[in-house]
């Protein structure tokens, strides 16, 4: 069966390239993108989705046209999703560039690509058997005004994926410039002490996730509290629960870091309250 992706408005096969070898995001890493969940026809949490876009492409100065909207957006995902026969469970990637050129001459007309493939099932669920972690040694990331975007600069992240892959381990941990855990590879940070859950705040250099902000508005609505606090390898080691998060998968409970095992009671209690009910 073919496959087709968006490309600026209009749809190709998979097999066919359209990107030129100018493009800024290509080239220099100068994009963004956005990850997000097809379900039964609908994106969950898609205002937080395109108000992180939009924020981003701005704080990057892109000259955004006047039709590039999230209607228009969210009615070509659609239409790809239909295309691909996948609009019952998807994954979505919109990925945004400033355009063709060099460093210095690029011609700042925006383009963008829309992909949409099935997902298993899967992705809906809290996995039982939970993830293993370590820390990535080799990279850190700095706390800057673009630390928080979702940024197509993503080379920090593959290798940290790599590393996880060749030492058998689900996902690895981000160390930022001050050798604190600031997120992992595709995911964001919590951990749960005597009851109370704690996530790293953005101003430690993580990825602004959408459902890292979905759950903390959530949980503190129910009136538990969810501090934000900078985590040190030592305070992950004296946790009791971890758990990651990102707007794909929702919640992937960690059964163990380093050597340390932790439990599972009150992540999935969190997982039915709040993010279950998202992938109906």
């Amino acid at each position: 069966m073919k496959s087709y992706y968006n490309h600026n408005g209009k749809l190709f096969e998979v097999s066919e390239g359209t990107i030129s070898i100018s493009n800024h995001s290509y080239r220099y890493g100068d994009g963004l993108f956005e990850t997000m969940k097809l379900v039964n026809g609908n994106i969950p949490l898609t205002d937080y989705h395109f108000e992180r876009l939009f924020e981003g492409m701005k704080l990057l100065g892109f000259k955004i046209p006047g039709l590039f909207t999230k209607e228009k957006l969210l009615a070509e995902i659609k239409e790809l999703a239909e295309k691909n026969n996948c609009s019952n469970l998807a994954r979505v990637r919109l990925s945004v560039s400033r355009g063709n050129g060099g460093v210095n001459d690029c011609d700042d007309q925006l383009q963008y690509t829309i992909e949409c493939t099935a997902a298993d099932e899967n992705i809906n669920r809290l996995n039982e058997s939970g993830f293993s972690i370590d820390v990535f040694p080799d990279a850190i990331k700095s706390c800057d005004k673009f630390s928080n975007l979702k940024s197509s600069n993503y080379l920090t992240y593959v290798m940290a994926a790599k590393f996880a892959r060749e030492n058998k381990l689900n996902d690895a941990l981000i160390l930022n410039q001050n050798h604190r855990i600031c997120e992992a590879s595709i995911a964001n940070l919590f951990w749960i002490k005597d009851k109370a859950i704690f996530t790293p705040p953005l101003s430690e250099g993580c990825v602004a996730g959408i459902m890292r902000k979905f759950l903390i508005e959530k949980i503190k609505n129910a009136t538990s509290q969810v501090e934000e606090k900078a985590l040190t390898e030592e305070i992950l080691l004296d946790a009791d629960e971890l758990f990651l998060t990102n707007a794909v998968f929702g919640m992937r409970w960690v059964c163990r870091f380093k050597n340390k095992d932790y439990s599972n009671e009150q992540c999935k209690q969190i997982f039915q309250s709040f993010i279950s009910a998202l992938y109906k």
